[in-house]
């Protein structure tokens, strides 16, 4: 199970990520909080990795930092080994025909 620290750590680190795509943009703390529509102090707290700030607020900031299409591997469903050996199996081809 996940403990409170692990927890704050893999937040903040979310955080300085955050924080380190903005400035490569550089965008102010102002600027960039008024793109995803919150406030600098919201914008402040997801940069130093508060667990309180809304989903919401990080969807929209994936979304203006180009990574939105990262979000889709959250909670994907995975396939189990049985279903995974059950499956069948496509063979991939290793060239294309001699046709022309």
């Amino acid at each position: 199970m996940l403990d409170v620290k692990e927890q704050r750590q893999h937040l903040s680190e979310l955080g300085i990520r955050l924080k380190s795509l903005r400035l490569a943009r550089n965008d102010t703390m102002a600027v960039f909080a008024q793109r995803l529509g919150v406030s600098a102090g919201t914008l402040r707290a997801m940069e130093h990795g508060t667990a309180t700030v809304q989903i919401g607020a990080w969807v929209k900031a994936l979304w203006v930092l180009d990574h939105l299409d990262d979000l889709s591997g959250v909670l994907a469903q995975k396939a189990s080994l049985l279903e995974q050996a059950r499956a069948p199996r496509t063979r991939i081809r290793q060239r294309a025909s001699r046709r022309a």
